[in-house]
């Protein structure tokens, strides 16, 4: 494993700075573009994942929307009936029975399993492509926004389970995941991550959270994540999406000046990552492990919220 604690430490501002220019892929696909490294899964990419498809069982990646508050969404979603079963005729329309419900959420966060789009993030006022930080405004994105998924993300999901390959249930918070780490999960799962899959990296957060007896807090117990030395990697990879049962980034937040966040700041600006952060990964994970395959067609559906920078989602692994 990549345990070596000189390759595994903190970066300095500088190393940062070089590995965010070096990564960019601001012109890559010509001027204007947003879809980023969306551009490397091909209608081939898909069809191919379609055919990974044997037994046509599907699980759910994604928690339940919360709506209590708890440590890790203390902020949680809103629901409530606009129209309950005591009101169904109400309507004024004789023979018409009905009930209707509102709901309302914050889209980011540590416990809402949702995506980023590539205008949540800025580094020094850009966002990806070098867009200004005031071309989202109080009206939300006008480049960038969660509309360029509105056609939906099916692909190929690949699913490096680290805590499995370990041997262990669970990582521990802050506990840095390197590129050795995600090269033994490779090589002890036979798979190979590849241009346009969407890889999801499991740490084994709900199993912590059990063992926690049901309570995590991200702040002061932290959460593992990669370190910002897979970036060359998921890069050079090109992997389309990126998703975690944690955030990616490592919590507590890095001591780096300016780069607290490397892996959103570097994977979403640079890069062009898509990332979903929050994932359950534990009911995929014992499947995967039954049936020794760890690739599978995976979609995801974003609501089509006009500039929005990311949305709540449940994506759903077809195997």
């Amino acid at each position: 494993m990549d345990t070596n604690e000189s390759r595994l430490a903190e970066a300095t501002p500088a190393e940062l700075d070089e590995l965010f220019e070096r990564l960019k892929n601001w012109r890559r696909w010509g001027p204007g573009d947003q879809r980023a490294a969306l551009n490397h899964q091909t209608h081939e990419h898909r069809a191919k994942a379609a055919a990974l498809v044997t037994d046509g069982v599907l699980v759910s990646l994604a928690h339940d929307l919360p709506l209590e508050p708890s440590v890790e969404t203390p902020n949680p979603a809103h629901h409530h009936m606009l129209k309950s079963g005591d009101a169904r005729d109400s309507s004024g329309i004789p023979g018409y029975e009905a009930c209707g419900d509102y709901i309302g959420t914050q889209v980011h966060g540590l416990g809402i399993t949702h995506i980023d789009a590539l205008s949540h993030m800025f580094v020094r006022g850009e966002m990806f492509g070098g867009r200004p930080s005031s071309e989202v405004r109080s009206d939300g994105a006008q480049a960038n926004s969660v509309m360029t998924l509105s056609d939906g993300l099916v692909g190929r999901g690949v699913l490096l389970d680290v805590p499995l390959v370990r041997g262990v249930e669970h990582l521990d918070g802050a506990d840095a995941i390197g590129v050795a780490d995600l090269e033994a999960a490779e090589a002890a799962q036979g798979v190979t991550v590849g241009a346009g899959d969407f890889l999801l990296i499991s740490t084994g957060r709900d199993a912590r959270r059990r063992a926690a007896d049901g309570r995590l807090d991200p702040v002061r117990a932290g959460l593992a994540g990669l370190h910002h030395s897979c970036l060359p990697w998921l890069h050079d990879r090109q992997v389309s999406v990126l998703g975690s049962d944690g955030i990616s980034d490592l919590m507590p937040y890095r001591s780096t000046p300016g780069w607290p966040f490397p892996v959103h700041q570097i994977g979403i600006v640079a890069i062009g990552l898509h990332l979903i952060d929050n994932l359950d990964l534990g009911t995929i994970g014992a499947a995967c492990v039954e049936r020794s395959r760890w690739e599978f067609l995976l979609t995801v559906n974003p609501l089509r919220i006009p500039r929005a920078t990311g949305c709540p989602v449940n994506p759903v692994a077809v195997l």
